[in-house]
């Protein structure tokens, strides 16, 4: 096989898609990626960069386009890194998602499972509860965006499309502030500047704002002000809390919090629960596909009266109090200590009496619990994109639960993960997808996997 020529040019015939969401051709047997390529599309690219066993290529004109094609309705599109698939419908971002999934099953574990479903979203747009801005200077002036994709340059737009209004308000009127106050601004290069990020969040269920400013010292100038700026350009702000994060690198938040207005915390309703959140806690972005998400978790996991559930990496309660109103025990496990503190006062907020919350890493937790002689009937995991660690997926295995639920955001991860579970005796039995992130690349799974000889109603 030939190699292929930097800046060559060829005609291809888009026969599928990578992990991130490119269309993949073939020229003399060697993949080719190309950015915003849909699949069955014949395309004319130029070659960019030539490896030995794959090529990456630009998109230079697309001779015979797919019917699925659509025109990106954001301008900030192809350079923001927020969202991969404006310019495709949304069925068809539903099937290369499906196809992800399945073929991170079958190439990474080697396993012939299927996704029974995929859920799609309602609505594609606005639908995030959660926004962090990155601020930089554009023209002289403070700017609030969003980092292009593979670099830190930030990408403006007055309005991003899967934001809520409030948060874009929210994020223009700091901005004023900052040029109203004479802050300045973090430059990531030099480690000086004051404000870093603006990460806002918002209540689908009570329509409250809570804005978080990432600064690297407490001392901020004309706090009054920038409080009567939010208030007036964002009048659903509710909380207004200074986060101080000296350290460099990309981590949004530090470790200490001051509320400099209103509540530390907003409320959100999820499946007839209420939950306090405050800017640390972890919650899932989506609220309308987390409810499909965590009543699919509890349908999997068989809960009953009589059984007793782990939830693993349980953030601020979510899964283990909609869990609690079918088993007869939740034991919830965070490693944060402000998600555990919300988990409890959410807890107490919705009397909830059969969960119980332990603070700690997810493995050493497990193994507290096994040494306790406490054996889940149900073991629910959710752990971050790295997935979970080989030890855990022991301490897992060793308790010996009927059932295994993961609930994952990364299909490689997940798949590698229901290989090492399966040589250890628990057997993939029925996977879903749920479309937590519409117009992304990303996409979240729930598996359930049962032991050995064990057959529940929802492992036949």
């Amino acid at each position: 096989m030939d190699a292929l020529i930097k800046n060559s040019l060829h005609t291809v015939k888009i026969d599928g898609y990578s992990a991130e969401g490119h269309g993949v051709a073939r020229i003399g047997g060697q993949a080719v990626f190309i950015k915003g390529a849909i699949a069955g599309e014949t395309c004319e690219v130029k070659v960019l960069k030539a490896l030995k066993s794959l090529a990456y290529a630009k998109l230079e004109r697309i001779l015979e386009p797919s019917p699925h094609r659509a025109v990106p309705l954001c301008p900030s599109f192809g350079k923001c890194g927020g969202c991969d698939f404006l310019h495709m419908d949304y069925d068809e971002e539903l099937r290369q998602k499906k196809l992800r999934v399945e073929d991170s099953f079958a190439r990474i574990g080697g396993l012939s499972l299927k996704l029974s479903a995929i859920h799609g979203a309602p609505y594609t747009e606005g639908y995030r509860n959660k926004a962090v801005y990155a601020v930089g200077m554009k023209d002289g002036k403070a700017a609030a965006g969003f980092f292009r994709g593979r670099s830190h340059d930030i990408v403006t737009a007055e309005r991003c499309l899967i934001q809520t209004e409030a948060s874009d308000r929210a994020a223009a009127a700091v901005c004023r502030w900052i040029d109203g106050s004479g802050a300045s601004v973090y430059d990531e290069k030099t480690g000086l500047g004051l404000v870093r990020h603006i990460f806002v969040r918002s209540s689908f269920s009570t329509g409250q704002t809570a804005v978080c400013l990432v600064a690297s010292s407490k001392r901020l100038p004309k706090v009054e002000y920038l409080i009567d700026t939010l208030i007036s350009s964002c009048p659903s702000v509710s909380s207004i809390v200074l986060n101080i994060n000296k350290k460099p690198g990309n981590t949004v938040l530090g470790e200490k919090f001051i509320t400099l207005w209103g509540a530390d915390y907003i409320e959100e309703t999820l499946l007839g629960l209420k939950f306090r959140l405050s800017p640390a806690s972890f919650f899932q972005i989506n609220p309308v596909q987390a409810e499909i998400l965590y009543s699919k978790a509890v349908e999997l996991s068989d809960a009953g009266p009589d059984s007793t559930v782990l939830d693993l990496y349980c953030g601020t309660g979510t899964i283990s109090l909609v869990l609690a109103g079918k088993a007869g025990r939740v034991i919830g496990v965070e490693v944060v200590p402000e998600a555990i503190s919300d988990a409890r006062e959410n807890a107490k907020a919705n009397r909830v009496k059969n969960a119980e919350f332990i603070c700690g890493d997810a493995a050493s937790a497990a193994d507290e619990l096994k040494d306790r002689g406490i054996t889940p009937d149900a073991v629910v995991v959710d752990p971050p994109r790295k997935g979970l660690t080989p030890e855990l997926i022991g301490t897992i295995a060793a308790m010996s639960p009927e059932r295994v639920v993961y609930v994952s955001c990364d299909p490689a991860t997940l798949a590698r993960d229901l290989k090492l579970f399966e040589v250890l005796g628990y057997r993939a039995a029925l996977a879903e997808a749920v479309d937590m992130f519409p117009r992304t690349a990303h996409v979240e799974s729930i598996v359930l996997m049962t032991k050995c000889g064990y057959e529940g109603k929802q492992g036949r």
